[in-house]
């Protein structure tokens, strides 16, 4: 973990530890395998980690929220290794504390695409997770899988299962427009999403992601029919410039059962 999400995890912790709570052991909360799936006919491997919670427990999706921590991976240890993609499944809406996170209850199986170096060779896949668990109270945990990954392998359902349930794509959605505003302010940048878009079930949020590492605040969202608005604010670190590329803005449309993302945000 880096200093800062320690810190913040550290003061989840204690906004939400009771007096005396007793100490908690990772073992007991989180359990992890490294899935190691098959080989595609274009050389891809899909594999996936595969992460079991204890019941009550979550941990956090790639965004997490007002009160959470992304996961952090450190794939360095591994071998063969070209390109890692991420398939995230359609996460959940969470109230902690008054507070919204994004996450997964009770299980998480993640697919990683991984492009070879050389795809006639078998790739070896060490990853170092770094994530944050929360319950009543939170607590950081590391973790370390590795593995050869097997060519041509073999099917894996709950692999499967979790490339199946991801975000739709915004036109499959019914999302018929799509522009965005930007307005400078103190520290960084306002953004306003406006979207012509069949309301979903329950809340909606909508989450920013720049491709730039910025601090996103959470989105106000209003509706009237279709009409969708969303605007977040984007803070660089202190000192370090910061030019939003809106080609690359990534929103993603969440409500109950239901997630859809696009990339690409046209200035209007």
């Amino acid at each position: 973990f880096t200093d800062m999400k320690r810190t913040a995890l550290f003061a989840l912790t204690l906004i939400a530890s009771p007096a005396g709570a007793e100490m908690l052991r990772q073992e007991d909360i989180l359990q992890a395998e490294l899935r190691p799936g098959w080989r595609e006919a274009d050389g891809r491997q899909i594999a996936a980690l595969h992460l079991r919670l204890a019941q009550g427990w979550k941990t956090y999706w790639r965004a997490p929220g007002d009160a959470g921590v992304p996961p952090e991976f450190d794939w360095s240890a591994s071998t063969n290794l070209g390109q890692v993609h991420l398939h995230w499944p359609r996460p959940e809406l969470f109230d902690f504390q008054g507070m919204q996170t994004i996450g997964y209850a009770q299980e998480l199986v993640l697919p990683v695409e991984i492009t070879p170096q050389d795809p006639s060779q078998p790739v070896t896949l060490h990853a170092a997770v770094a994530l944050g668990l929360c319950k009543d109270i939170c607590m950081p945990a590391e973790v370390t899988l590795a593995g050869g990954l097997a060519m041509p392998g073999a099917p894996d359902a709950l692999i499967a299962a979790a490339l199946t349930d991801q975000p739709i794509p915004g036109d499959k959605a019914g999302l018929t427009a799509l522009k965005c505003a930007v307005e400078p302010i103190r520290d960084g940048l306002r953004v306003t999403a406006s979207m012509v878009l069949p309301a979903g079930q329950g809340p909606e949020t909508v989450v920013m992601e720049p491709a730039a590492p910025v601090w996103v605040s959470d989105a106000v969202v209003t509706r009237a029919g279709d009409s969708l608005t969303a605007t977040a604010d984007l803070v660089p670190l202190p000192g370090q410039p910061f030019d939003l590329d809106p080609a690359t803005l990534r929103l993603t449309m969440l409500s109950t059962g239901r997630a859809i993302e696009v990339t690409g945000c046209p200035l209007h």
